[in-house]
Parts: structure tokens; sequence; C-alpha cells
């Protein structure tokens, strides 16, 4: 990849963020538009983060992040302090490497 195409890419990348923070003001304050972007939220956060740690390139991986992920889920659902729950998972991943998986 070359500098000019990285270039474009965070130029691209500010510009979203820049349309986003504009284009916000003209958006009405309903109850609906809310309700409605508070649905999409979760699940689009939870299958980007599902592709993160299965992506293998052309195959699925299933190495040390998965059960980090597992851990992660486990205390987020038991309402662990967010501090625990990412040395947690970050510590499963880092040891499960270590063993060799």
């Amino acid at each position: 990849m070359s500098w000019w195409s990285v270039l474009a890419l965070c130029a691209a990348a500010y510009g979203l963020k820049a349309a986003g923070v504009l284009l916000a003001g003209r958006v009405s304050d309903g109850t609906q538009t809310r309700a409605s972007l508070e649905l999409v939220v979760v699940p689009v956060l939870a299958a980007l983060v599902v592709v993160q740690t299965l992506d293998g390139g052309r195959a699925i991986a299933i190495d040390a992040r998965l059960p980090a992920l597992l851990v992660g889920a486990f205390l987020i659902w038991r309402r662990a302090p967010l501090l625990l729950v990412a040395v947690a998972a970050g510590a499963t991943a880092a040891l499960l490497r270590l063993a060799g998986a």
C-alpha cells in the first residue's frame, strides 16, 4: 500500500467524522430516532468484535483471541468493572499465547 493511499484513507475517515458531526445537528432529536440508533449500535459493534476475533485471512482463526473474548463477555455479563474485564481478557490471551495455543 502506498503512502498516497494511506493519506487518502485518512482524509476519507476524517471527512466521514466531520460529516457526522455536521449532519448530527440536522437530525431531529426525537425519541424514535434515538431509539432506532440505539437498536443498531450494539449489533454493529458486536459484529465488528466477532469479525476481528475470528478473522484469519481466508479462513476462520480459532486462537487465543476467542477464549479472551469469551472471558470478557462473561465478565461483562456479570457486570464486572471495565478495567477488570480488559485486564482479564488480555491476561487470558497472553497466557494462552505463552502456553503455545
